[in-house]
């Protein structure tokens, strides 16, 4: 079978048409745009869309990249040669209010669109922070979404998945039918083998009230402060979300600088519950230094969207890096972890730049799902600048301030990594080996693109266990 361009309800677009940069790199939410060419790029308007491209690039001979929301700092989607499949237009939601359930399109934007869509109904899904993060590439990279210390990891609420094989074929997976695809979906990242065109999720009840408590310290009061809350988060409630963040902060008299901000934000029952459950902030040993203290205000999830949004600019240039951070519950193990990350949140290179360090504490065991690798507390920091011209000083801070947390560095989380820079554990091991067996057995052609990575022989491995060059 020969398919054109009139085949598809959407778009193949060829590198000469006029239209092709946008359609490469136009979606790509970091302004450091990738410069890599794909041989075509379909804008599928629709799922059998999908499975036509899946033939097309059966037919000749071509890979396939998939791209959701766009949000990869590293820009995964874009790769060289090949089909890119790009979903953006698969964002239509469905709710059964029976079983609570929400099923939606990969390239719903889960805080501007399917949060709003489920707060209306009552009902709440913890997607991502960032509003404008499509659901597809966050959720099978395992789901770092609203307070998963308590909830879990965003990916143990999907109960399926609809999915375009190899072959070309829809087929539905969870834990009864294709449960090795419903298994992979759950954290392989970008070497899905398949094409996951919509999700299946479980909702929890919208919280009764929300109520956000934040200290603004100096940057010099770090180690003290990030030394208490290492000891702290375990005695907070679970229905908290728990976030330290190194950010340019407005002050009442009109200046900005950059501050460590302490953050809890209780997801109550009512205002009593909420109120109560952010108590263990006040046991701060500087809190009489704070610049401001806000305790337990009330708060929405729309006050939120809007100040992500603020804190990640569309089409600005990122570079990033993150860690799973990890030590022994001691003094000396706590000195160690807070020393490790100390630089990622007290020497950020670029004025809108910033650091977070987010609590998963208490650690419990996880489902049995691909995500397989997480401690007590993920650290990310991020440069964020307009001049192209700043790239090499940014990158080297990045590198740098990672490479001093090396010592307490478990492994990476795959949603703000890029392992063309610097290649980690981002799975348990036996996670992984069964990984490449689902992949070999549901793609042994190697038609879908594994991770975007410097080298492919080494993954799912830390570059100094291995004695290699970051």
């Amino acid at each position: 079978m020969t398919l054109s361009t009139a085949s598809f309800d959407g778009r193949l677009i060829l590198p000469d048409d006029s239209e092709w940069d946008d359609a490469r790199v136009g979606r790509i939410f970091n302004g450091r745009r990738p410069d890599r060419q794909p041989d075509a790029v379909l804008v599928a308007a629709s799922v059998d869309d999908v499975r036509r491209g899946v033939l097309l690039a059966e037919e000749r001979g071509w890979t396939i990249a998939v791209r959701s929301g766009g949000h990869a700092w590293a820009g995964w989607s874009v790769r060289d040669g090949g089909l890119l499949i790009d979903l953006g237009a698969l964002r239509d939601i469905a709710y059964d209010e029976e079983t609570g359930i929400v099923s939606a399109g990969p390239a719903t934007k889960g805080g501007d669109e399917l949060s709003p869509f489920l707060e209306e109904r009552g009902r709440f899904f913890n997607g991502g922070h960032c509003p404008s993060v499509g659901i597809g590439g966050f959720l099978l990279q395992g789901g770092q979404g609203w307070n998963q210390r308590g909830w879990g990891w965003a990916a143990e609420s999907v109960v399926a998945v609809d999915v375009v094989t190899v072959d070309g074929e829809l087929v539905r997976c969870d834990e009864d039918h294709n449960s090795d695809l419903y298994w992979a979906a759950r954290g392989a990242g970008p070497t899905f083998p398949g094409i996951v065109v919509r999700f299946h999720l479980r909702t929890r009840p919208r919280a009764g009230w929300l109520a956000h408590t934040v200290h603004g310290y100096e940057l010099e009061d770090f180690t003290e402060v990030m030394t208490w809350m290492y000891d702290a988060h375990h005695r907070v409630p679970d229905n908290v979300e728990i976030v330290c963040v190194s950010s340019p902060t407005p002050l009442p008299d009109g200046t900005e600088r950059r501050l460590l901000l302490v953050t809890g934000l209780a997801f109550g029952d009512d205002e009593e519950h909420a109120r109560a459950s952010l108590a263990e902030f006040a046991s701060s040993p500087a809190i009489d230094r704070a610049v401001f203290v806000q305790d337990a205000a009330e708060s929405s999830l729309a006050e939120h969207r809007a100040q992500q949004e603020l804190q990640n600019p569309e089409h600005w240039q990122y570079i990033t890096d993150n860690a799973w951070i990890d030590g022994e519950n001691t003094a000396d193990g706590i000195a160690s972890m807070v020393e490790g990350i100390r630089p990622l949140f007290t020497t950020n290179p670029t004025e809108r730049g910033f650091a977070i360090w987010m609590s998963n504490a208490p650690r419990r065991e996880l489902p049995d799902m691909a995500f397989s690798l997480h401690t007590d507390a993920y650290v990310a920091a991020y440069t964020v600048y307009e001049d192209a011209a700043e790239y090499p000083r940014n990158r080297a801070w990045v590198d740098d301030v990672f490479a001093h947390a090396q010592p307490v560095t478990a492994g990476q989380y795959l949603g703000d990594s890029d392992m063309t820079n610097r290649q980690l554990r981002f799975m348990a091991p036996e996670n992984w080996e069964r990984l490449q067996r689902i992949i070999a057995d549901r793609d042994p052609d190697g038609r879908f693109h594994r991770y975007l990575a410097a080298d492919d022989t080494a993954l799912n491995a830390n570059h100094w266990e291995r004695g290699g060059a970051a």
